[in-house]
């Protein structure tokens, strides 16, 4: 879908968003996910299922009347629940994820719409493996993918390649860790930079192009489809790795993360 992602503050896209009415939804839980990033689970006054890699846009009104509007990845499994979660990474210099992180409490009410974008789904018709590669909150659209995959049950290789600073910023690690022991065809590869790796199935630098190519030769054949998501300079370098392990470009698709 282009420039967009899980937590960024400044989202672009290559793509016109869909216009859909704005709702108002209540914060229902939240939880500490790392120690930069907290899920939100929003209750939708008025439901809707949407696709594993799909946004909405969320606004905030000041009392003075100012607006800021933000584009948030939905972390969920697509269902038919009237809830879903956003995990949000605060931004220091941000305006929007601040106030997620510092001021909003269960209870409170969050305007919305979507869902939007329809290029960086995950690709319901294939019969081939599926590469997910993502760094730090990156992972958002991709674990929306995961789960549907797990939940769904069809059997669809998979696998994700995760760049994280240390062990405990991985999002979402217990949960991909249970993944990768209840599904026998989902292969997980952290790689975290700035400290050893734990596991043998992972990495203790920066993605590259070798280690791309290493995940790739974990699948049972080579991927049809390989979804990227992260910053600009991240991505380049999980497509190049792509493009070097023989893999088309026309099945590469990504999103960036622009600035706070």
């Amino acid at each position: 879908m282009g420039i967009r992602g899980g937590s960024s503050d400044t989202p672009m896209t290559d793509e016109p968003a869909v216009p859909t009415d704005w709702q108002s939804c209540r914060i229902v839980e939240i939880a500490e996910r790392t120690p930069s990033i907290k899920s939100f689970f929003l209750h939708l006054r008025v439901p809707f299922v949407h696709q594993a890699g799909q946004h909405v846009d969320v606004r905030l009104v000041a009392p003075n009347g100012y607006t800021a509007m933000r584009s948030y990845s939905i972390a969920s499994s697509p269902s038919s629940s009237d809830i879903i979660e956003l995990a949000i990474e605060r931004l220091a210099d941000g305006e929007v994820s601040p106030f997620f992180h510092d001021i909003a409490r269960s209870g409170d009410e969050i305007e919305l719409r979507g869902p939007l974008g329809g290029h960086f789904v995950w690709p319901t018709d294939t019969a081939h493996p599926v590469l997910l590669v993502g760094a730090g909150s990156g992972l958002v659209p991709l674990m929306a993918m995961v789960r549907q995959r797990r939940d769904v049950g069809r059997s669809v290789p998979i696998a994700l390649l995760l760049s994280s600073r240390t062990w405990h910023d991985v999002l979402f690690r217990d949960e991909l860790l249970a993944t990768e022991v209840s599904l026998p065809d989902f292969a997980l590869a952290f790689a975290l930079t700035r400290e050893p790796a734990r596991r043998a199935a992972d990495y203790s630098r920066r993605i590259d192009v070798a280690m791309v190519a290493d995940v790739v030769g974990r699948l049972p054949t080579p991927p049809g489809n390989v979804l990227v998501c992260g910053s600009t300079a991240f991505v380049e370098v999980a497509a190049d790795g792509a493009l070097a392990a023989g893999l088309n470009a026309t099945s590469i698709k990504t999103e960036r993360y622009g600035g706070a």
